[in-house]
């Protein structure tokens, strides 16, 4: 008889919580035996700060009831979750940690920006979450029509009022949540979204901080380094200051030079410290230099969060500390589990003996972890699954409710405690007993097909001698010039070939990435990785070009009458696809297994036709291989198997539903200007947009549904007539979408195209299956394209009008179906009417394009 398998589910130890707010906590601190401790030192430039407890109580008493008298006398509404947000946007100084905690005793939560944000991040941010006010220390952003008020204002506004605690009927609540901070974090599509932690949810958090690693008797000054936009400075600032510990405020200035933070830790004798791996390297890295044994000896915990801690970087730890009396901390988490969930202490170097990683480690008190397959079922102990969170550490959602599906319901829960999941996006496995790390579900891209981990080809570059340190992203992935880089540094005389040659060993050939060594690896401000500064780097170094060593392609196989038109199709092939592809373009490859998507197929055509060939779009995706590509261009035949048919039909009443699906799928999950207001838009939207339309398309019947050879409608085209276009209501934010359409099709509409009804057949919306593969996308496009040209005909239009926002659909439309460009207008510069900039965030080279196609 077997054993039952034990699955991975770990829980963490269940502790009492006591609900309370955190200014209450620092209020007890502040009236108790501590008030006359120092609560805050501020070194700036020689300018010496320093604040007791009583103090900072009594001064934020007096800064709260101004902050809640602008609220009450200028009618400052909650936003639409019901709460009362301050945006923050200060410098790191004392005034900021007074600001923060005034904030939270006038009822309020405060939601951190920071001067390096760029216009459209704050303009976002700020229409999103909708904060009563924004108290600065700047006056160089643009906060639309938010409330602003400067630090010296407010401290202004506040020497007469009284330094008593505002009574409970004078403080501003919020509709639901204890709400104590809201943290934007940028998500996996970009667009930054707010994480909403309420006082008990930090309080865990703290409280387990607090018992686990408790504060020392000679530990009397803690440090607050962390940038505020970052998770980590909530732990920094609180857990000392609801404690009775000193804060020591470090400029930022500081936390960019290892040296001056080793001299301020030695100096305030500092005795733990959070920190990204990269900056313990660098901390590491200047004990060597220094050969001053006695350097930050006073620092004994060393956490380090944020990213992969190696174990390299560990053992290396232990070289400069001593065993059992430093301990190096490994913990996991993200802003939507409050920062941490586990963690793992190692104490010794003989702890990391026979280790390939260093654990992740164990749940925190009131927490409880869950390893699921794709099912959602957890796995057996020792398999990997996706990682999700219950308890007491789960934020409350996200700002206006976005991305509902990270925060579900756990059926698998009894105590109320843990009734709701958060799916982190990472995956892990239980091994021994403890959790390791096996990297993200969104590092993983498909390259020629094939799903690629990044971390697995990090892993393999940074296992080199030599290497340094690698960092591996995908560029554009999904995209045309979609790429994969390794971005490595070294002090071996390596080139960028040599280390893909010895790649070979370790990736098969669709893992080699395209190295690029770089002087060093850039950071943001809280010590991690700037990934997007290494994008940005290679995209304006042009490391994309083909001066770079190429390897072979297999021409075996290919006939000499046909060997020209080979190396021009494979070469093509290979640019389009990148370096990586170019061993494995063959007579015999498939283009859609090696890499090929909807997109590049157009692209790979387009260049083809460029270079003098005439090959058909249907011809190129019915291909089996570049074989029958080859016979099509070098010969002029036809290829033998036939490209999908297809058939249209008018639209018909019985078609909503399956087109309001298609609808919704292309342009909520996957279009192109949609993505930047996510946040202000919803799925029903489009409901509310199809039921407005649904009777003018009808009733206009100029639109069609395509169908495949088994009758399954695969894709659908809706058009009006330009001049006219029925008048509907819709009150969603897809108002945005309309208004910048309207914007640079108007002029071209009525200034350069035929006036009068019946001349120009507006091609409104077109959406294809989301069960499509590319090569079928692209087939039911081009049918689509071709009925479009038959009903303008049959109808008498002058010609199509359009406006491509797609890559696809441009390149079909510019380079295929030969359609004029009318406007190519950069999407980041659009002003709405409300003098926002919605797709602000967007990239300089997102384009709309206003495709104009006259008939003959």
């Amino acid at each position: 008889m077997g054993t039952i398998p034990q699955l991975s589910i770990i829980k963490g130890p269940t502790r009492p919580l006591n609900p309370n707010f955190l200014h209450k906590l620092f209020e007890n601190v502040a009236n108790g035996p501590f008030g006359h401790n120092t609560a805050l030192i501020f070194n700036e430039n020689e300018s010496l700060k320093q604040h007791t407890y009583q103090q900072v109580d009594k001064l934020t008493n007096q800064l709260a009831r101004t902050i809640q008298q602008s609220i009450i006398n200028n009618n400052l509404p909650k936003n639409q979750d019901g709460d009362y947000i301050i945006a923050v946007n200060l410098h790191p100084s004392d005034s900021l940690v007074i600001t923060l905690l005034a904030i939270w005793k006038a009822g309020c939560a405060y939601l951190p920006l920071d001067h390096a944000f760029p216009g459209p991040r704050i303009e976002h941010i700020l229409r999103e979450s909708k904060p009563v006010m924004v108290i600065y220390d700047e006056d160089s952003t643009s906060y639309m029509d938010t409330f602003k008020i400067s630090f010296n204002d407010l401290m202004q506004r506040s020497l007469d009022q009284p330094n008593e605690t505002l009574r409970e009927d004078e403080i501003v609540y919020h509709t639901k949540d204890d709400l104590a901070i809201v943290l934007y974090t940028s998500g996996s599509t970009g667009v930054p979204k707010g994480v909403r932690l309420p006082h008990k949810v930090i309080l865990n958090r703290l409280q387990w901080q607090i018992k686990r690693f408790p504060y020392s008797q000679t530990e009397k000054v803690c440090v607050f380094k962390t940038a505020l936009t970052f998770v980590d400075s909530v732990s920094e600032i609180w857990g000392p200051l609801i404690n009775g510990l000193t804060i020591l405020v470090v400029p930022k200035v500081l936390t960019k030079d290892p040296e001056k933070l080793a001299n301020l830790i030695d100096e305030y004798q500092i005795e733990r410290l959070v920190l990204v791996p990269s900056l313990l390297r660098s901390l590491l890295l200047y004990l060597n230099l220094q050969k001053n044994r006695k350097a930050l000896r006073s620092l004994k915990t060393w956490v380090c969060s944020g990213e992969t801690l190696a174990v390299s970087l560990a053992e290396e730890f232990f070289q400069h500390f001593e065993e059992n009396h430093h301990q190096l901390c490994n913990f996991y988490g993200s802003t939507e589990i409050m920062g941490d969930v586990t963690y793992h202490v190692i104490n010794a170097a003989h702890q990391l003996r026979h280790a390939e990683k260093v654990p992740i480690g164990l749940p925190i008190d009131n927490t409880m972890l869950y390893l699921l397959d794709k099912d959602f079922r957890p796995v057996k102990a020792g398999e990997v699954g996706e990682l999700f969170v219950s308890g007491l550490n789960l934020a409350a959602g996200y700002v206006n409710g976005r991305d509902p599906e990270k925060f579900v319901d756990n059926p698998l829960a009894i105590d109320p405690t843990f009734s709701k999941l958060f799916r982190t996006g990472d995956f892990a496995k239980i091994e021994k007993g403890t959790l390791l790390y096996e990297g993200r579900t969104d590092s993983q891209v498909k390259i020629r097909g094939h799903r690629v981990d990044l971390s697995e080809v990090e892993k393999a570059v940074a296992s080199i001698d030599g290497v340094d340190k690698a960092v591996v992203l995908c560029y554009k992935p999904g995209e045309v010039n979609q790429a994969l880089l390794a971005f490595v540094t070294t002090q071996s005389l390596l080139s960028e070939h040599q280390i893909e040659i010895m790649l070979r060993d370790k990736l098969t050939s669709y893992m080699i990435p395209q190295v690029i060594l770089v002087e060093s690896i850039p950071l943001l401000v809280n010590g991690k990785i700037d990934r997007q500064s290494l994008l940005k780097m290679y995209e304006n170094t042009n490391n994309n070009d083909d001066s770079a060593p190429q390897v072979d392609i297999c021409y075996d196989g290919v006939p000499a009458h046909q060997m020209k038109a080979a190396k021009d199709l494979f070469e093509t092939v290979a640019s389009v696809l990148g370096r990586s592809a170019r061993s494995a373009v063959s007579i015999d490859a498939n283009f859609y297994e090696i890499g090929g998507n909807s997109l590049n197929s157009i692209f790979t055509i387009s260049r083809l036709t460029q270079k003098g060939y005439h090959i058909n779009i249907g011809d190129f995706i019915a291909a089996l291989d570049f074989g029958e590509v080859l016979q099509r261009m070098a010969e002029g035949t036809k290829i033998v198997k036939e490209a999908p048919s297809y058939t249209s039909e008018m639209l018909k009443s019985e078609h909503k539903e399956i087109v309001r699906d298609m609808i919704t799928t292309s342009f909520y999950q996957k279009a192109d200007l949609e993505q930047w207001i996510i946040s202000d838009i919803s799925i029903s939207d489009y409901k509310e947009l199809m039921d407005a339309l649904w009777e003018p398309l009808l009733q206009k019947n100029l639109s069609f549904i395509a169908k495949n050879e088994e009758g399954k409608i695969c894709g659908v085209a809706l058009n009006f007539d330009a001049h006219d276009e029925p008048e509907v209501e819709i009150k969603s934010k897809l108002t945005v979408i309309f208004e910048f359409l309207e914007s640079i099709e108007g002029p071209v509409r009525d200034k350069q195209l035929p006036l009068g009804k019946g001349k120009v057949l507006h091609s409104f919306m077109m959406a294809t299956h989301s069960s499509l593969s590319p090569r079928e996308n692209v087939s039911v496009f081009q049918f689509m394209e071709n009925e479009e040209l038959k009903l303008a005909r049959s109808r008498g239009f002058a010609g199509i009008f359009t406006t491509n926002t797609s890559p696809l659909t441009q390149q079909l439309g510019s380079d295929v179906y030969k359609y004029q460009c009318m406007l190519d207008y950069q999407v980041n510069q659009f002003v709405a009417s409300d003098n926002t900039k919605p797709f602000g965030l967007a990239p300089d080279d997102q384009r709309a394009i206003v495709h104009w196609k006259p008939l003959e």
